[in-house]
């Protein structure tokens, strides 16, 4: 691991530059660590890349004293669009694998959360508390009401993962005017086991730490998961509502995002 004791920088990407910085960094973890891959990844470039990579906001967590080889220092970044900028891209990246409509339809200020990733030598550091700080941030200065975003578990072997998918389903299904719902034709039913049936300790240790993490904080699962072969995930949506969070969650937002 290298050393985190300097200080990190959170930003948002400022030009083109910033955004093939994130882009390499997402390469390394998503395609060589993962195994995904897609239309417009650029193996030759080490780039992973899409269509909506120019429209969203990236929010980038840098290491001024990052060694050579990590280009700009980026060593964590996020991928966030906001309700108030739907229009000029036409659709959020979450919607080709979900129904958003109860979502967009409610009137509330919405934040899309995606490409979240650090570089595997800062992984059990500081370095996350500082990228979500930076998103805490955000999520205030633009009144943020309700975040969501597709989550993976690594691998497209659904058996292999019946028993967190079932946890998530029966314990931490979203309410109905959160309910967003995988779509017809890529629907994956997640109640695979009866919940009497699922070894939960063992589950929560094969659910993905980001996963935990906003579920700790009150978050909510979507109804069905989504296989995605592509980038050899299995893919959950989930939903944090800002105002159904209780005092102890609040509590844990508030130390864990510096608010």
């Amino acid at each position: 691991m290298y050393s985190q004791a300097q200080k990190f920088v959170v930003r948002l990407a400022e030009n083109d530059a910033d955004i093939e910085a994130a882009q390499r960094l997402r390469y390394e973890v998503f395609v060589e660590e993962l195994g995904g891959d897609g239309a417009l990844v650029d193996h030759e470039a080490r780039l992973e890349r899409d269509a909506f990579d120019p429209h969203y906001d990236h929010l980038l967590l840098i290491d001024p004293a990052a060694p050579q080889g990590v280009p700009g220092g980026v060593v964590g970044v996020y991928r966030l669009l906001r309700s108030d900028k739907l229009d000029a891209v036409g659709r959020f990246y979450s919607e080709d694998e979900y129904d958003l409509e109860v979502l967009k339809s409610s009137g509330r200020r919405l934040l899309e959360l995606g490409r979240s990733c650090l570089h595997p030598a800062y992984r059990g550091g500081t370095g996350m508390y500082h990228l979500w700080n930076g998103l805490a941030g955000y999520v205030r200065r633009h009144g943020i009401e309700v975040l969501f975003g597709v989550a993976s578990f690594h691998g497209t072997d659904v058996q292999a993962l019946a028993a967190p998918l079932s946890l998530l389903h029966h314990r931490h299904l979203a309410p109905e005017d959160l309910r967003v719902r995988a779509r017809p034709g890529h629907f994956q039913r997640m109640d695979l086991l009866p919940e009497a049936g699922i070894d939960r300790k063992a589950a929560m240790l094969a659910t993905p730490a980001l996963i935990k993490a906003y579920l700790r904080l009150g978050g909510f699962v979507g109804e069905g998961a989504y296989v995605d072969h592509a980038f050899n995930t299995t893919d959950v949506c989930l939903v944090l509502d800002t105002a159904r969070m209780n005092d102890r969650q609040r509590a844990i937002y508030a130390r864990e995002h510096g608010a």
